[in-house]
């Protein structure tokens, strides 16, 4: 068994996706964060960059981050772009940079513009990278570790290779994962890691038990745990899916579930994207925006008081969903 056929799809969907090519930042706002314990202001920074290596060979089912990438992209224009976020820094006390691949591939950003990016914001306590496994090496953690402030995010996505190939498409195993986690943790650089939600290709019972494994797994090599759910992004496998009924994004209810099982065991917080519509995690209407709010109010204060006390009708209905499978899904479905 392979997953040719996934691929063959994603790839299409991305060759059908017009792009404009743009050289301009993708965009830079403050939000809450926390560090060390503490509730403190953040700066968040999306460079547009040429994009992702993975996304370019093939690509995963539910990223869309594609479409904001330009070929034309170079080092030149990323230190323009870099130009343009100091001017609407005001010295956050942690930074969270984001291109649509990986910080450290040099041919998405060139080592000198990764040196100069750093550099730039070497006197906030945290900076936040991402990254896939492969570029995670010693020298590079070791450097990492003398800079002081860097925590390096990897999309571990899920614990299991059979998630990471057949739903995912990720291009890599559970195993490159731990490899770069202990790489980082052995020179003392913090980790943060992504658990995806409810990828495609699973009930939303099979989503739950999955999410807490893959956060238990996790939890030996991160100091942070971001449960990402699902949302529906352009030209991707996962839009396709959805817009044929064949895909409903996580229940807020079950991201509910995972946080209340998982957070003893490191700092674990969900930020679902498009939260409370159709295109994110969502419930019945009625209820969503109380419960997205929750759950930020979790994950900013890791006090689950503030999911103990949520209720709706719609909660039994998801139970029924989890308990006996989709039949009781709603398949309606907004472009």
């Amino acid at each position: 068994m392979d997953n040719s056929h996934v691929v063959r799809l994603i790839r299409q969907l991305r060759k059908e996706s017009a792009r404009k090519e743009r050289k301009n930042l993708i965009g830079a706002w403050r939000e809450k964060d926390r560090l060390n314990g503490e509730l403190v202001d953040s700066f968040v920074i999306i460079f547009r960059t040429s994009g992702c290596k993975w996304a370019k060979i093939s690509g995963c089912s539910m990223c869309g981050y594609y479409n904001d990438t330009s070929p034309e992209i170079d080092g030149a224009t990323l230190l323009t772009q870099l130009k343009e976020a100091l001017g609407k820094y005001h010295g956050e006390k942690v930074v969270k940079i984001y291109t649509s691949g990986s910080f450290f591939d040099e041919n998405e950003i060139p080592k000198s513009v990764q040196d100069e990016i750093l550099s730039s914001f070497s006197g906030a306590e945290r900076v936040i990278v991402e990254s896939r496994p492969e570029f995670i090496k010693d020298p590079l953690a070791e450097a990492l570790h003398q800079r002081g402030n860097v925590m390096v995010a990897l999309g571990m996505e899920s614990a299991s290779d059979e998630t990471l190939i057949y739903r995912i498409n990720k291009g890599f195993l559970v195993r490159h994962y731990v490899r770069a986690a202990e790489t980082l943790n052995r020179h003392h650089v913090p980790v943060k890691t992504y658990v995806l939600f409810k990828p495609p290709f699973m009930t939303e019972a099979e989503a739950i038990e999955e999410a807490v494994h893959s956060i238990e797994f996790a939890a030996k090599y991160s100091d942070v745990i971001s449960l990402n759910p699902m949302n529906i992004q352009r030209s991707t496998l996962v839009e396709y899916l959805w817009k044929r009924g064949e895909y409903r994004p996580p229940w807020l209810w079950s991201i509910v579930e995972v946080l209340k099982r998982t957070h003893h065991l490191c700092e674990v917080v969900s930020y679902p994207t498009a939260g409370g519509t159709r295109r994110g995690a969502h419930n019945c209407g009625k209820c969503d925006e109380k419960v997205v709010e929750a759950i930020y109010n979790f994950s900013l204060h890791q006090d689950i008081s503030y999911l103990e006390q949520l209720d709706c009708e719609c909660k039994e209905r998801w139970e029924k969903i989890v308990k006996y499978g989709p039949q009781f899904w709603d398949y309606t479905v907004e472009s």
